[in-house]
């Protein structure tokens, strides 16, 4: 079920607009193949090591369990939800926010994303690889961020194409990065490749988590090229482990 596809309409004249989804229950693999590329491996601190363990999502969450609100008003979730219940929360090193995650399957064509299993799909993304190319949403764990607008400007707060995200959901945490722009309205999506690796359903109409998701940027943390998992792995842990006083 697209849930985001009135908010969408109003801004595709815009090319880095992005196709937003609402969840459903269809599971992952319904008509969808899977890229046609595996992931990189994750750079992480390797399992075991007690030593110095990866940042935990309960860590992460304690820092964020205020809201300072820096932006002017709420977003919706979803374009047909009358009722914006969603603020953009700010620390000094970091913003963040807690919403659902729709599937964003726009950028690159692939076997997982086209306009077969995404009947909304566009060939662009906001921002585009090193090569300027669209992004892989397959195979590249990417956030989306609201356009910008009256409610919040990403841009004044430190971020753009690239900036570090850590992710959250059910206990498990995933670094990314911006990668696409939204409605202004709305906030609430992640790439293919993002929902595969917190165990969401990545379907591209009917995928997704209806909420409980918690996303962190991190100030001024642009890595490049953006399309490099592994930098994005590496700089993610070391701002985590910063951000709850471990770095």
């Amino acid at each position: 079920m697209r849930t985001r596809t009135f908010a969408l309409t109003a801004v595709t004249s815009v090319a880095c607009g992005a196709a937003l989804l609402g969840p459903a229950a269809l599971p992952a693999t319904a008509g969808v193949p899977v890229p046609d590329t595996p992931p990189d491996t994750r750079m992480g601190p390797a399992p075991g090591d007690v030593e110095d363990p990866a940042v935990s999502a309960e860590e992460l969450l304690a820092e964020v369990r205020s809201c300072r609100q820096i932006s002017r008003g709420k977003y919706r979730t979803d374009a047909n939800r009358s009722k914006a219940t969603v603020p953009v929360c700010g620390t000094t090193d970091a913003v963040f926010w807690k919403a659902d995650m729709d599937i964003d399957c726009d950028g690159r064509k692939t076997k997982a994303c086209n306009t077969k299993s995404d009947p909304y799909f566009q060939p662009q993304t906001a921002f585009q690889t090193s090569r300027g190319e669209p992004l892989d949403s397959a195979r590249l764990p990417f956030v989306v961020v609201p356009a910008p607008g009256r409610i919040w400007d990403y841009r004044k707060s430190g971020l753009t194409g690239g900036s570090v995200v850590a992710v959250i959901h059910q206990g498990e945490v995933r670094y990314a990065v911006i990668g696409d722009t939204g409605p202004a309205g709305i906030i609430g999506e992640g790439s293919y490749a993002l929902a595969q690796e917190l165990s969401i359903d990545p379907h591209p109409t009917t995928g997704g988590a209806a909420s409980g998701v918690t996303y962190i940027a991190f100030k001024d943390s642009r890595i490049s090229p953006i399309e490099s998992r592994a930098k994005a792995e590496r700089r993610g842990e070391a701002l985590a482990r910063a951000f709850v006083g471990r770095g």
